[in-house]
C-alpha cells in the first residue's frame, strides 16, 4: 500500500513538473518568419555551449507523383554530395562532365525502359560511355565534404532522414560554430550539386535489394502498406519501388528539389546556447536572399473506405511475423487524440494491456507493440505487430489480440488506467525535451506536420480530455472486420507443410 502511494505521489509531481514545462516553453520559444518564406524556431538554453541545429522540409514521399517515387529518398542521399564549391576540387572543368552524363544517362534510360525490345548493343556502349565519364568526373569529387568540415569543428549526430511526411536534416555543434552551420546550410540550400547521381542511384537501389527484397520482414512491411491504401499514396514506399528508382533521372530529381526544398516549404529549429536576436540576424544575412519555390500542394486524392477485410502472406526464410492494422483520420481530429490513448493503453511498458495480456500471461508473443503509421500528414493506420513466440501460431496471436480490442468496446477503461497513460505521456514527451536535439526534433516536426509547434503544449491539454466513452466509441466505429488489414509472415518450411 505504500508502495502504490509512493507511485502516486511521484505521477502527481511528474504531472506538476511537465505542466510548469509546458507553460515555461510556451513562453521560451522565440519564432520568426523571414520574408521569403523560411520559419525560424529558437529556444534559449545556456546549459552547455552546444546547439542543435535541425531543418525540416516539408515534402516527403507522400509528395511525390507516380512518375517520381523514390525521388525525395534520393534527394536526401545526393545533397550530401555538395555544392558548387564544396564536394569539389574544381566545378567549372566538373560541370561539362555532369552536364555530358545526364545526355547520356537519359538516353540508357530511355532504352532501357523498352525492355526486350531494346537495343542490347547500344545499352552496352552507352553503359561504358557512362561509366567512362563517372570515372573521369570522379577526379574532381572531395568525398563526404560537408562531414569532414563538421567533424572538424566538433559537430555531432550529422544526419538526415526522409519520410512520408518531410526531409530533415540535423547536426549538433559547438555553439560558437553556428554560423560555420549557416554558411553550409544556406550553401547547400541555394547552390547543391547532385554530382555522382547515378553512382548513388545505383547504391540506393542495392539498399533496397537489401533491406527489402532480401528480407522477408521488408517485404512484409512494404506489402502491407501498399495493400492498405488503394489509391493514396501513403502506401508507396518511401525508398520506391525498384523499377521506380531505376528510371529516376538527374533532371528528373534537379526539377523536384528546385520546386520543393526551397525557404518557403524549410522549417530551421535552432535549440542551445545561441542569442535569438543575433541569431535571426546572422540567418537572414546567410538565407533571407535565398528565392522561395513553389508551395507543396496538397495530396487531393482521398482514399475510399474500405468494403472488406485484407489479408497478405509472405513467404520467406524468417520467423513467424504479424501486423493487424485499420485506418484512422491523422491530426487535428479528435479521433486521434483517442486513439494516442488507446496506443498506450495497449502497449507501452510492461504494465500495458497487450504486454501483460500476450506476453506474461499467455506467453504467446516474444514481443508486441502498436503505434500510427506510416506518416501523419493524412489519414493513417493504427497498427499493432507481434512476433509470435514458438510453438504458438499467427492465428492464436490474431484471436488474442481480438479479444483485447473486444474488451475496450464493451469495457470502460477505468479513471486510473486514464492518469496512468497522461502521467506516463506527459513524462515521455517531458523527457524527450530535456535534450536539445530532442527539442528541435520535435518543434520542427509539430510545426510542419500540425502546422504550429504549440501543438507540442495542445496535444497534452487534448489528450486530458479523452473519456472511457471516447475510447468505446473510436473502438467501436474503427475496429471492425470491414476495416481490417492483416499481414503476416509464413516461415518457408511451415509453406511446405
Amino acid at each position: 500500500m505504500q508502495c502504490v502511494k509512493r507511485i502516486v505521489a511521484v505521477a502527481a509531481l511528474l504531472g506538476v513538473t511537465v505542466s510548469a514545462h509546458a507553460q515555461g516553453l510556451a513562453d521560451r520559444v522565440r519564432e520568426h518568419t523571414f520574408a521569403n518564406g523560411l520559419k525560424l524556431l529558437m529556444v534559449e538554453r545556456h546549459t552547455s555551449p552546444t546547439v542543435a541545429a535541425w531543418i525540416r522540409y516539408r515534402v516527403g514521399s507522400v509528395d511525390e507523383r507516380s512518375d517520381e517515387r523514390g525521388i525525395a529518398h534520393l534527394l536526401e542521399h545526393m545533397l550530401f554530395k555538395g555544392t558548387k564549391t564544396l564536394g569539389t576540387t574544381d566545378y567549372a572543368a566538373e560541370k561539362p562532365l555532369l552536364d555530358r552524363i545526364e545526355v547520356v544517362a537519359q538516353r540508357l534510360t530511355l532504352e532501357k525502359a523498352k525492355r526486350e525490345k531494346g537495343d542490347a548493343s547500344l545499352v552496352a556502349r552507352l553503359e561504358k560511355e557512362l561509366a567512362d565519364l563517372e570515372k573521369e568526373a570522379g577526379t574532381y569529387v572531395v568525398k563526404e565534404e560537408f562531414a569532414q568540415i563538421y567533424n572538424r569543428n566538433g559537430g555531432a549526430n550529422y544526419n538526415a532522414y526522409t519520410s512520408k511526411d518531410g526531409t530533415t536534416y540535423l547536426i549538433s555543434l559547438p555553439s560558437n560554430k553556428l554560423e560555420l552551420w549557416a554558411a553550409i546550410e544556406s550553401d547547400r540550400m541555394l547552390n547543391p550539386v547532385l554530382r555522382e547521381f547515378y553512382t548513388e542511384r545505383a547504391v540506393v537501389m542495392e539498399e533496397r535489394r537489401r533491406s527489402y527484397e532480401a528480407e522477408p520482414e521488408g517485404k512484409l512491411w512494404e506489402t502491407f502498406l501498399a495493400s492498405s491504401f488503394n489509391a493514396h499514396p501513403m502506401g508507396q514506399p518511401v525508398i520506391g519501388w525498384m523499377s521506380d528508382i531505376a528510371n529516376l533521372t538527374r533532371t528528373k530529381a534537379e526539377d523536384f528539389l528546385h520546386r520543393y526544398y526551397a525557404p518557403n516549404n524549410a522549417i530551421i529549429a535552432i535549440v542551445g546556447d545561441i542569442d535569438p536576436d543575433k541569431t535571426i540576424a546572422m540567418v537572414e544575412r546567410y538565407f533571407g536572399a535565398i528565392p522561395p519555390g513553389v508551395p507543396v500542394p496538397p495530396v487531393a486524392v482521398e482514399e475510399p473506405p474500405q468494403q472488406g477485410e485484407k489479408r497478405i502472406e509472405v513467404v520467406g526464410d524468417a520467423g513467424s511475423e504479424l501486423m493487424i492494422a485499420f485506418h484512422k483520420p491523422t491530426l487535428p481530429h479528435r479521433d486521434d487524440l483517442v486513439f494516442d490513448v488507446i496506443d498506450m493503453l495497449l502497449s507501452d511498458g510492461r504494465t500495458s494491456r497487450l504486454h501483460k495480456k500476450l506476453v506474461v500471461e499467455k506467453q504467446l508473443v516474444a514481443g508486441i507493440g502498436a503505434f500510427s503509421a506510416p506518416g501523419s500528414r493524412y489519414p493513417n493506420l493504427f497498427i499493432i505487430s507481434a512476433t509470435p513466440q514458438a510453438p504458438h501460431t499467427v492465428a492464436e496471436v490474431e484471436a488474442a489480440v481480438y479479444e483485447e480490442l473486444e474488451k475496450l468496446k464493451n469495457e470502460p477503461v477505468t479513471k486510473r488506467e486514464l492518469e496512468q497513460i497522461l502521467n506516463r505521456l506527459e513524462y515521455e514527451e517531458a523527457r524527450q525535451m530535456t535534450s536539445i536535439g530532442g527539442l528541435a526534433r520535435n518543434l520542427t516536426e509539430y510545426e510542419a506536420i500540425a502546422g504550429t509547434w504549440r501543438y507540442l503544449i495542445e496535444h497534452r491539454r487534448q489528450v486530458a480530455t479523452v473519456t472511457p466513452e471516447d475510447i468505446q466509441r473510436v473502438a467501436r466505429k474503427y475496429f471492425t472486420r470491414e476495416n481490417r488489414i492483416v499481414g503476416f509472415i509464413t516461415p518457408q518450411e511451415v509453406a511446405k507443410q
